[in-house]
């Protein structure tokens, strides 16, 4: 199954004017794909049509709903923005909720859980989100009026400190742009800003899981990543010239994922600064794209990483360690626990908005809390 989705992978993000180089076996599945991308297709029209007839119902939530999503599948950086979105509301004293539905083990639960421990946000997980919005609105309150939530945004400026609220004052629906049961006040949909549209076809034939058409719904645009791409000028402006073709008024901003710091694998609640690798032997170890294969890999390979970092603390006669990711060690942290022996880092990063063309994260901040306010008052 894992070579089946490596093959399906490869062919979504391999342009079509280099299919001829991928192996026959990958060459023989895209009839099937594309019947069912074209089968896809029409079930997403017909689910649209559905919801915005209004033969399917959409639920409004009490309390405002910022939708984070996005138009391809894996590596756009969602749930980091989610975590960055529930830190701003948080500063303003106005309680988060974040709705996931996870996927993959519920690793970016976990994650969200970790960071956002210190906050007043609370984290609801299933794939129904209505009725776990309902259950955590039963189990915590959420704030029911609206010039309560005005006040705390109302500045001019920035998001203002303030107490810290225990009842939910917004709801931030983690993967949400597919989400239509619920009515979204803001959608934020995230841009991978090193292969943004894949091939340009739909699911499973290529990545994307709506058209970028989709994106005359978006409120902001955030590239993604936008620091990881080769020629920044040109491949940045060529994005923003797409966006701004569906919608020439939309605020696009740039972002990246800032390392941070590391923590021990046998002590998760330890912080260990990025300067503790300085001077050290390091072996990387990651799958984010296939956590499944990670957990198989380490599980088999256990033997094999320990003899590869005894070689390495041999070869240059210093201590040699291994790194993996946050999204890896919440894949399987037991696993990693068993490489008892050897010492083993976790890396944590955080979403940053880079301060490309005056587009800085004061102006992200002010553009979010420009569409609360008017969510607030279209509710009054």
């Amino acid at each position: 199954m894992e070579g089946l989705k490596r093959m399906v992978t490869q062919i979504a993000f391999t342009p079509d004017s280099r299919l001829s180089q991928l192996p026959l076996l990958h060459r023989s599945l895209l009839p099937l794909l594309s019947l069912a991308s074209s089968i896809y297709r029409f079930s997403l029209s017909l689910r649209r049509l559905l919801y915005f007839s209004g033969l399917l119902h959409q639920r409004r939530l009490p309390v405002p709903v910022i939708s984070v999503g996005n138009l391809t599948w894996g590596g756009n950086g969602k749930t980091p923005m989610v975590e960055f979105i529930a830190r701003l509301l948080d500063e303003a004293g106005i309680g988060p909720l974040i709705l996931t539905r996870g996927y993959s083990g519920g690793d970016e639960a976990k994650m969200l859980h970790r960071h956002l421990l210190q906050t007043s946000a609370r984290i609801g997980v299933g794939a129904n989100r209505i009725a776990t919005a309902a259950s955590m609105f039963e189990r915590h309150g959420y704030v029911d009026s609206s010039n309560t939530l005005s006040e705390k945004l109302l500045s001019p400026y920035k998001f203002e400190s303030g107490a810290k609220d225990e009842k939910v004052g917004v709801v931030i629906l983690d993967d949400g742009m597919q989400h239509w049961s619920v009515l979204h006040d803001v959608e934020i949909v995230m841009l991978n800003g090193v292969m943004p549209w894949g091939n340009n076809r739909l699911l499973p034939r290529g990545p994307l899981r709506e058209p970028p058409s989709a994106l005359v719904r978006a409120d902001i645009v955030v590239i993604h990543h936008a620091d990881l791409v080769c020629v920044p000028d040109k491949q940045l402006k060529m994005i923003e010239s797409t966006v701004h073709n569906i919608d020439a008024t939309l605020p696009v901003f740039h972002s990246r994922m800032a390392p941070s710091h590391f923590f021990e694998v046998k002590n998760p609640h330890s912080r260990l600064p990025l300067s503790t690798v300085q001077n050290m032997v390091v072996l990387c170890i990651s799958a984010i794209g296939f956590p499944d294969a990670f957990a198989q890999a380490i599980s088999k390979d256990i033997d094999m990483i320990t003899e590869r970092l005894r070689k390495l603390k041999y070869e240059f006669n210093d201590e040699a360690i291994m790194v993996v990711t946050e999204k890896d060690y919440d894949r399987d942290p037991v696993i990693l626990k068993r490489l008892y022996c050897l010492k083993v880092l976790v890396l944590c990063s955080s979403l940053q908005i880079m301060p490309l063309s005056a587009r800085t994260e004061e102006n992200f901040k002010m553009n979010l809390k420009k569409h609360l306010i008017n969510s607030l008052q279209e509710k009054k």
